[in-house]
């Protein structure tokens, strides 16, 4: 067939080849194995050679048109089209095909300066090529008039009603989609229209199963695209319904046809300020809007069908938090369900993106499904997705080829829409200037590139880059671009499972901070491509901020005072901050500015607090779900070393700076018992106070109020029906009765002592004993100065046994409190081989509407590893960097002063915890 197709082409008489003024060439397609495209059919051939254009095609077995009809209908059959001015195609054209000089037309995807094409439009300026893109060829009113638009909805529908067939089955359901196959399965769209109204007539036949419930299609849009996917969609019983009626049908429609409801702009775009829609205005000024479909559609839809334009800068249809609201169990009691015939996990079944637009309208599509894999499976909670029917989350659709499934049908309607503007386009002549050119509107609206340069109306794409290099200007060097960059401010215990963590996202650039340099190394040798920077922030702090502004996001694992400090210079630099602290008053301070500039400040995402607050609101929002009341929550953590391991007179080991262990012994308390507003004052009357703990009876444990618990009652959404609220601290039996001593000794004064002062006397323990003790003789003798301490403060072996009688020199820091601290950090810290543990415990007293009480406890226990990370650093650490990679991701795109409070945030991190093995149980028993 070649043979003949070069003989046919030699024999042509060179008088003929002159006729010719215009000549055309059709590209051979090499962007996807599936295109089987053209942009003019054999019968536009046919008629552009009668109207004395030559047209060359480039020789494919892949078109869906063979060679022989282009032929037949008078087009020259050759490898070679150099001799063409103009040369159409479809989709991308390789780099190195490029030939310079000549007027090409085909979808570039550049418009929005996607970062992959790019390289392409580079090379059309360089090669002062004139880029005529279909996108673009519009009216006066700004309408598209080429497109394969109708034909993405046709096949996008086909697929789709094919896919949920065949997730429904995954999901325990047979259902007449299941005799639906893929679009390119079909010879023409008239065969796929046959099968769907087969299933159709089993759908009104009432072979749905019972247990699905109503389903919603819901079509975004009214143009090409959603009018082809609803041609296929009215082959079905349906239904349609405004905007406002999904809810209903969504709920207690009739499972014998499908409900469609076409969603236009009007219909979920209002202005920030004032509401309303304005058309005009929102084309001006998209920023200025944004879009209720995630409230007052999407909650009511079974399957998206997305045919929407999405430009830069406008309202997303649904965003990566939105989708993990929209993905919880719907509630449908009044679905008869069974082992056998299960419910939804939720409603929205399907999302068909025929946009294509990744990261565009549906957020959380990133990228596109082929051919090849039509779809995959959006697990909301994981923010991944998976090559699958089967397992959580949404099926995805998003083909942007979608009409090459229905090649021939789809190079008709395209070449006849293309064919009005054919006599316009050739007249291109891309070495001339373009201002010399004479084209019409729709033609000179879609010159994206000329003579080198782009044309007036495009130049903004040089602007979008610019402000995409600038989003990523910090990104280290010869790192790929999609790469982001965390500063981990520390280096201590917690930084290694954070670091180690957040290693293993292979988009994530980290440098860890340390005013000890041979930390912050020693943890950078650990993990290839992790760098270390010595920083000492109280002298340093123009280098933090330097170091914050190169950073996306900031960990900052400093001591509970310097937070303030970090988060004022994130939000200068417009830099997202995450904390495992609480949240103090100077961060707080800074919600609106943050807010203004852009900025998260992740607060309260540790053990205590973090991992204590996840599993509340998890408890407590489950419960309130179903119509029950909370009516107490008691809530105890700690961080204790193993059992083997608490050998010491306070039960109590250090893998930190014990100083907050200690001053948190002498914090005033708030709680709420039985009505009632229970208050311990500070300065060591919370020692006085400890309560027995048998929620594990193997453990003998005692607890004590920790800060103010009564604020919970606002923060977790308790309500009035709250009657008991305390948050505490857990401790081994014996720690308060060991600190209370040291806190009448004065052992634990925070304030500056003169005997401390670096610069002073050498002083013993005993010295300092003796002298805090009130005593002039220093040289008293071991028994008779324990007997007097025995007078003052009644058992004293824990002084005793901890060496603060003996002898020892002091390292001498100001306050009792910091030189104690010091001293027990070395005394108790964990040795070599030994392991800690991380016991939480809720106990969450439960009102139902039946009037039924139950008690449910929460215990989450947590060991570390004997040779590895230790239980506090897994707990804190973690939770502080899946934080940070979701504010990374755009999990989490509130912006301010945040807490971990809402189910987008805590429901995803309790997932990921769990999947690292961080897991709770939970006990249940019934009051009545």
């Amino acid at each position: 067939m070649w043979r003949l197709c070069q003989l046919r082409a030699t024999i042509a008489p060179s008088l003929t080849r002159q006729r010719h003024s215009r000549v055309i060439a059709i590209r051979r397609e090499d962007q996807s194995v599936w295109e089987r495209r053209a942009p003019f059919g054999p019968t536009h051939v046919q008629k552009l050679v009668k109207q004395g254009v030559k047209v060359i095609v480039q020789p494919s077995n892949r078109r869906a048109y063979p060679m022989q009809a282009y032929m037949h209908a008078g087009a020259q059959i050759q490898e070679d089209i150099s001799d063409a001015s103009v040369i159409f195609g479809v989709k991308q054209v390789p780099i190195d095909a490029l030939i310079p000089g000549k007027t090409y037309c085909f979808f570039s995807h550049t418009i929005k300066a996607q970062e992959s094409n790019m390289p392409l439009l580079d090379a059309i300026l360089e090669k002062k090529i004139r880029l005529i893109d279909y996108e673009r060829i519009i009216d006066e009113r700004g309408s598209r008039l080429v497109a394969f638009g109708k034909y993405a909805g046709i096949a996008g529908m086909i697929n789709i009603l094919h896919g949920i067939g065949l997730r429904l089955l995954a999901l325990g359901h047979h259902t007449p989609f299941m005799h639906i196959g893929p679009a390119h399965n079909y010879r023409n769209s008239s065969m796929a229209r046959q099968a769907i109204r087969d299933c159709g007539y089993e759908i009104s036949l009432g072979m749905m199963p019972k247990s699905i419930g109503p389903l919603t299609f819901v079509f975004t849009g009214s143009g090409n695209v959603s009018q082809g996917a609803q041609e296929v969609f009215s082959e079905l019983p349906i239904e349609y319904v405004p905007p406002e009626m999904l809810r209903k049908v969504a709920e207690h429609g009739n499972q014998n046809k499908l409900y469609g409801c076409e969603v236009s702009r009007s219909d979920h775009l209002e202005r920030r300020e004032g509401g309303g829609f304005d058309a005009k205005e929102y084309d001006e000024y998209p920023e200025r809007y944004i879009s209720t479909f995630n409230q007052k559609m999407a909650p009511y839809a079974s399957v998206i069908v997305n045919g929407i334009y999405w430009a830069v800068g406008s309202p997303k249809l649904i965003s990566i938090p939105d989708a993990k609201n929209l993905l919880r169990p719907a509630k449908t009691p009044w679905l008869p369900t069974s082992k056998g015939s299960p419910a939804l996990p939720h409603r929205m079944l399907a999302i068909c993106d025929i946009s294509a637009d990744p990261g565009g309208s549906i957020e959380f599509m990133n990228e596109c499904t082929t051919i090849d894999t039509p779809f995959c499976l959006y697990d909301a909670d994981r923010n991944k997705d998976t090559k699958s029917f089967k397992g959580p989350g949404v099926l995805v659709c998003s083909i942007d080829n979608m009409p090459t499934q229905l090649p021939r049908e789809s190079t008709d309607l395209f070449g006849e829409l293309l064919s009005p503007h054919v006599h316009d386009i050739i007249k291109s002549d891309a070495k001339k200037r373009l201002q010399d050119e004479n084209f019409t509107y729709p033609i000179q609206s879609a010159i994206i590139a000329s003579n080198g340069e782009l044309t007036e109306g495009f130049q903004y794409i040089q602007e979008l880059r610019e402000s995409q290099g600038n989003r990523s200007r910090h990104k280290m060097e010869g790192r790929s671009e999609s790469h982001k960059t965390v500063l981990v401010l520390g280096a201590g215990m917690v930084s290694a499972p954070l670091v180690e963590w957040l290693h293993r996202e292979k988009d994530v650039s980290i440098t860890v901070c340390s005013q000890v340099k041979d930390e912050a190394d020693r943890l950078a040798n650990q993990y290839a491509g992790v760098d270390s920077v010595y920083l000492d922030v109280n002298e340093s702090t123009g280098h933090l901020q330097e170091l914050c502004g190169k950073a996306d996001v900031v960990i900052s694992l400093l001591p509970y005072g310097l937070h303030g400090m970090v988060a004022r210079y994130c939000v200068a630099e417009r830099t997202h901050l995450v904390t495992a602290s609480y949240l103090n008053d100077e961060i707080a301070a800074l919600h609106d500015e943050a807010r203004a500039n852009g900025v998260t400040i992740m607060n309260e995402v540790g053990l205590d607090p973090g991992i204590d607050h996840l599993l509340a609101l998890e408890c407590i929002h489950e419960v309130q779900e179903k119509g029950a009341v909370v009516e107490s929550f008691v809530s105890y953590c700690g961080g204790l070393p193993a059992p083997e391991h608490s050998d010491n007179a306070l039960r109590y080991k250090f893998s930190w700076s014990p100083r907050g262990v200690l001053l948190n012994t002498l914090s005033a308390a708030k709680y709420l018992n039985q009505g009632q507003i229970v208050e311990i004052n500070g300065g060591g009357e919370l020692m006085s106070t400890p309560r027995s703990l048998d929620f594990l009876p193997g453990f003998a444990l005692e607890g004590f109020p920790n800060r103010d618990s009564t604020k919970y009652g606002s923060l977790y959404g308790l309500g009035r029906d709250v009657h008991t609220l305390l948050r505490g601290t857990i401790r081994y039996k014996g720690f308060s009765e060991s600190i209370k001593p040291m806190q009448l000794l004065g052992l634990i004064d925070p304030e500056p002592h003169a005997l401390l002062h670096p610069s002073g006397p050498d002083v013993t323990w005993r010295q300092l004993v003796t002298h805090l003790l009130g005593l002039s003789d220093t040289s008293i003798f071991y028994e008779n100065l324990k007997q007097k301490l025995v007078e003052r403060l009644g058992d004293v072996d824990g002084i005793e046994s901890l060496g603060l009688l003996d002898e020892t020199p002091v390292v001498k820091l100001n306050s009792p409190l910091d030189t104690l601290s010091h001293y027990l950090s070395k005394r108790l810290a964990f040795e070599r081989g030994e392991r800690d543990l991380v016991v939480l415990r809720h106990e969450v007293g439960i009102r139902w509407p039946d009037g039924r009480r139950e008690e449910r406890g929460i215990n989450f226990v947590v060991y570390g590893q004997p040779q590895g990370h230790s239980a506090m650093a897994m707990t804190v650490g973690k939770p502080a960097a899946i934080a940070a990679k979701m504010i990374l991701d755009g999990e989490i795109q509130e912006r301010g002063v945040l807490l971990p409070f809402t189910p987008d945030i805590y429901r995803p991190m309790l997932q990921r915890l769990r999947s690292e093995g961080l897991t709770a149980t939970e006990t249940s028993r019934w009051l009545n």
